[in-house]
């Protein structure tokens, strides 16, 4: 059977998401064709960045968008601008971001709580950006969240599973898909997250900001193939101290 997840009621079997952020055209050919992705973010305030540009035409009409509430302060404003990507034609798909701390753009999470039951009670499909805290993350789920999305580490850090232990516990604790989010910045953290049973991983500044965008993007997409096959087999134990030999060493001598 095909290894899928579903998002309201979508199928989706790619486990790589494009964030948004550091967009271009090299960079969205590669997440599509070689990373393989289904599901791209914008941010709403960036669909009409110049005159004669939208972020919109860059993006394959078979991709599902996820335009983010980048910008929004309080639940208010994010509710405002889910419902203005609504109007423009991004479908009923939503990241839901709030975040009034513009050193290190931490979400708020009680904000988000808030947004998020908003939008459900109105149809949308929420994916809620938060801190990794496990009394968030069910709350989330009781406003009605699709799924939920933790950081890993500081948004554009490159710096990995900084908070790995909270991110296992919101796995191992809820019943939504867990969708790492933000700071992976290595394929080899992607297929950690994987590795620890995520649902899929969303990454913009690693693919952006490396030498060669498309092998990258290729090289995140066998990461969390890779992981998620790990995850499925069932990872083997951790010795706590000493060795375990795989094969006998002495047992042949008596043959």
């Amino acid at each position: 059977m095909a290894d899928t997840f579903t998002l309201g009621g979508k199928e989706f079997s790619s486990r790589f998401i494009l964030g948004s952020g550091k967009y271009s055209m090299e960079l969205i050919r590669a997440a599509v064709e070689q990373a393989e992705a289904q599901i791209i973010t914008l941010a709403v305030r960036r669909t009409n960045t110049k005159e004669n540009e939208n972020i919109l035409d860059y993006i394959p009409e078979n991709v599902t968008l996820l335009p983010n509430t980048s910008g929004a302060r309080n639940a208010k404003e994010a509710v405002r601008i889910a419902r203005m990507a609504r109007e423009i034609g991004c479908g009923d798909f939503v990241k839901v971001e709030i975040m009034r701390d513009s050193k290190y753009l931490l979400p708020d999470n009680q904000e988000t709580i808030l947004a998020t039951k908003m939008l459900a009670d109105e149809g949308f499909v929420v994916l809620p950006y938060m801190y990794p805290d496990l009394y968030a993350a069910r709350a989330l789920e009781e406003a009605g969240a699709a799924a939920i999305m933790p950081l890993a580490a500081p948004i554009g850090s490159n710096k990995g599973l900084a908070t790995k232990e909270f991110i296992q516990i919101l796995i191992d604790e809820t019943d939504l898909p867990v969708i790492v989010d933000a700071g992976i910045g290595r394929p080899s953290q992607a297929c950690e997250a994987m590795e620890m049973g995520a649902a899929a991983i969303m990454a913009n500044t690693a693919i952006a900001t490396a030498k060669d965008v498309p092998a990258m993007a290729e090289a995140f997409k066998n990461a969390i193939i890779a992981g998620r096959k790990g995850y499925l087999a069932g990872i083997g134990r951790v010795l706590e101290r000493g060795a375990s030999a795989s094969d006998p060493l002495t047992g042949f001598l008596r043959d």
